[in-house]
């Protein structure tokens, strides 16, 4: 019924959303027409029908109750009360039926109208239907009463199969009806519900925009196949920024971006975008976007987007513009190298003149002592210079060569061993005989010196300090070891960083710059190796380099390790004054 009147509307909108008069006229209409479609058929056809009264009636009644429709005020009165028309429909449809009874059959089904609506209305959700039989049932014996004549049973189960069949018809309309209420009211419900998300979920996308275009960070969500999800507005401005001149919008391969300054072209597998889509995560890529002189450092940074199932379902990238920071450490590093090259020129003329002064044997002795501080002082200057250097200049340079290890162990344990001497620390050297790798000596010798310094600076109170050379298959494993002052161990997790200095020599007297392990460890990694520090404050320290043999250790004629730990005296040659070298010469 919903939808015929829907129809019958002669507009797209639901029944239910158009003004009560309208919904109560439409819901009349059906009647109404029919009335008027009958009757003028029986004037056509049944001329004498043409003078009955109670046809005249029947349409002077349908036609009041169809005005009615139009002019009453529905939305002022109270609920329900647009249900008197149909109930006062059957008034004329049973005038019409019982003016037409001997000449047009069925004209009782026109009952159906008003039953119909009854039911449907959803006002009555219960008695509707029954109402509808006794109005039926009225309009098929109050005929028989009047005027009165003799009833019979047969006279009076005769006309039922009309309100029979309506009340069917009823009980059919009111089920649907109740259902059709529930279902709409079960969508009201969740399009309530719905328009709630919508409305939540609208007011977390703006949320959601604000909050990235207000971070200084240019921020791109892809899908799986490498589609723009999202795109806040400082991506957008880097985007153009990276677009060839002339060309408004492209993909990633028509971006310039470059792997360095010197625009090095960045090979499309190793783009950003092109690592995401390949599920891959990673952090602070650098890259250079654009071109000179508007051309920007970006780091990015990726995460894989997955769902419940894990599954991909893209990626989330991170631009951050690090351009002056990238600025910044180039020329803290160019300051730095400069500034070493400066120092170490006048400390070496410093270093030469003071031993040449020191070998004059009729110095007094106050005067060769305050020699031997100028000489020490500008050592330690030296030690901090060629530091600054070996961390502000370009990346170190390797000379591999098949060298002796034991050897360049056992000249760094004498070179320390004066200083060791003086500090009361022994040192200890447990190697075999002989271990041959591929390597650059002078820099291996450079970390060790490193080690065996620290070593023995952070070893105040004395006690020994042991290298360790062990062959494991295709490796070989070097450790220094102390008994010194430790550090914490969330320390020595940053010990290899530059400038990095641990609590405990923070609070020591003990000077340094925190540059030599930074060394160390650039050293190592270049030769292929790692190297990691274990301590505990109080207990000492542990450094452990663990370096691959290459081609030459293949061959090698390794021996074993010698009897036991052995002081420097015993196990290493003697090396002259002259022979040593600086930690990090």
């Amino acid at each position: 019924m919903d939808r015929l009147l829907t129809v019958l509307s002669l507009d797209r909108i639901s029944f239910h959303e158009l003004s009560m008069r309208r919904r109560v006229l439409l819901s009349q209409l059906p009647l109404f027409v029919t009335t008027v479609v009958l009757v003028a058929g029986i004037w056509g056809v049944h001329e004498p029908l043409r003078g009955d009264p109670r046809v005249q009636l029947a349409l002077a009644l349908t036609l009041a109750l169809t005005a009615l429709c139009v002019l009453a005020p529905w939305d002022r009165l109270p609920d329900g009360a647009f249900l008197a028309v149909p109930v006062l429909d059957f008034v004329p449809i049973t005038l019409l039926r019982e003016g037409t009874l001997s000449t047009v059959t069925g004209v009782g089904i026109m009952a159906a109208f008003p039953v119909i609506w009854l039911t449907a209305s959803g006002r009555l959700p219960r008695a509707s239907a029954p109402l509808g039989f006794l109005l039926t049932l009225a309009m098929v014996w109050v005929p028989l009463l009047v005027p009165p004549r003799p009833l019979s049973a047969q006279l009076l189960t005769a006309p039922l199969l009309i309100p029979v069949m309506l009340l069917g018809i009823g009980i059919t309309v009111q089920v649907l009806s109740n259902s059709m209420e529930r279902q709409n009211a079960e969508l009201e419900a969740k399009d309530t519900e719905l328009r709630r998300l919508l409305g939540v979920t609208a007011r977390r996308e703006r949320l959601l925009n604000t909050v990235l275009d207000t971070v200084d960070v240019g921020v791109l969500a892809i899908d799986e196949h490498g589609h723009d999800i999202l795109m806040n507005r400082r991506q957008h401005r880097i985007h153009e920024l990276s677009l060839p001149e002339g060309l408004r919008d492209g993909a990633e391969a028509d971006l310039r971006i470059y792997a360095d300054g010197d625009g090095t072209p960045l090979p499309v597998d190793r783009r950003p975008a092109l690592r995401a889509i390949r599920g891959e995560s990673f952090s602070d890529a650098l890259i250079w976007a654009g071109e000179p002189p508007v051309q920007r450092v970006l780091s990015v940074s990726a995460r894989v987007l997955r769902d419940e199932d894990g599954r991909t379902e893209g990626s989330v990238l991170s631009f951050n513009d690090v351009t002056e920071l990238v600025a910044a450490l180039q020329a803290k590093d160019d300051f730095l190298a400069g500034v070493s090259h400066e120092l170490r020129t006048p400390l070496t003329s410093i270093r030469g003149y003071t031993e040449l002064l020191a070998m004059d044997e009729q110095l007094p002795g106050h005067v060769r002592s305050g020699l031997e501080v100028v000489e020490r002082n500008a050592d330690q200057l030296l030690v901090l210079v060629e530091d600054l250097l070996g961390t502000a200049g370009p990346g170190l340079e390797l000379q591999p060569v098949a060298a002796d290890l034991v050897q360049v162990v056992q000249q760094s344990v004498a070179a320390a061993g004066l200083r060791a001497a003086g500090a009361g620390v022994e040192l200890r050297v447990e190697a075999p005989s002989r271990l041959v790798l591929s390597c650059d000596p002078v820099r291996l010798g450079q970390v060790l010196d490193n080690l065996l310094s620290n070593a023995v600076k952070y070893s105040p109170d004395g006690g020994p300090v042991t290298v360790r050379v062990v062959p494991a298959g295709s490796a070989v494993q070097v450790q220094v070891a102390d008994r010194g002052m430790g550090m914490r161990p969330e320390d020595a997790e940053h010990v290899f960083g530059r400038f990095f200095r641990s609590s405990n020599a923070r609070m020591s007297a003990i000077p340094g710059l925190g540059l030599g392990l930074a060394v160390v460890r650039e050293i190592v990694e270049r030769h292929g190796g790692t190297v990691r520090c274990e301590s505990a404050v109080g207990e000492g320290t542990v450094f452990t380099i663990v370096l691959p043999r290459g081609e030459a250790g293949d061959g090698s004629h390794d021996e074993s390790v010698g009897d036991g730990e052995a002081p420097v005296g015993a196990a290493v040659p003697a090396i002259g004054a002259g022979e040593g070298r600086g930690p990090l010469r």
